[in-house]
């Protein structure tokens, strides 16, 4: 009758162990995916933003002779953000922040333009974009950050290992360019 009892005891802890095992698993998964969910968002946005340099771009040309080179350029990062991975992102975002700089000095040597609804309506859709950006970086680097904790501490890195999962990678953005938005205001 001991030897049931005690059978039974272990049973239950060996059940118990494998319910932790499977929610620490599940854990590392579920953050797994919303990190790369965020990511996704954060291409969805960096192609917003790149569709209203490119509308802007139209706007603008009408004032200024502005480069071809720039909406080609334009035109291929667009293509690009969509493969693009955690490391990728950086180079579009710096690439995309400094043409967008480019273009708002431009657009400040034409004070008509300045006025145009077209240009106001679309500097203020850039302006929620890049609060879109930075919300989404959050989020994503959050998020590493949890899974990457939980690969680093005991025992749950023991799951991570088991599992052959990696530290996520956190999004930096280089360049002291990403420290202040870019001046969007008239």
């Amino acid at each position: 009758m001991i030897l049931l009892i005690v059978a039974g005891i272990v049973v239950l802890a060996i059940i118990g162990l494998l319910v932790w095992a499977v929610s620490l698993y599940n854990r590392f998964f579920s953050l797994k995916n919303t990190h790369e969910a965020t990511l996704g968002q954060i291409k969805v946005a960096l192609k917003k933003r790149l569709d209203m340099i490119e509308q802007l771009l139209g706007a603008v040309k009408s004032y200024a002779a502005f480069e071809k080179d720039t909406l080609e350029r334009v035109t291929a990062m667009r293509a690009s953000v969509g493969s693009a991975g955690a490391g990728d992102l950086a180079g579009i975002e710096a690439e995309s922040r400094s043409m967008l700089g480019r273009l708002f000095a431009v657009m400040e040597n034409y004070p008509d333009l300045k006025t145009s609804q077209t240009v106001t309506s679309l500097m203020d859709s850039v302006k929620q974009v890049e609060d879109e950006i930075a919300r989404q970086r959050y989020t994503a680097n959050n998020v590493a950050e949890q899974f990457n904790t939980m690969m680093d501490t005991i025992p749950s890195n023991f799951i991570g290992k088991f599992a052959g999962l990696i530290k996520l990678q956190y999004l930096e953005f280089a360049g002291e360019d990403i420290e202040k938005r870019p001046d969007i205001s008239f």
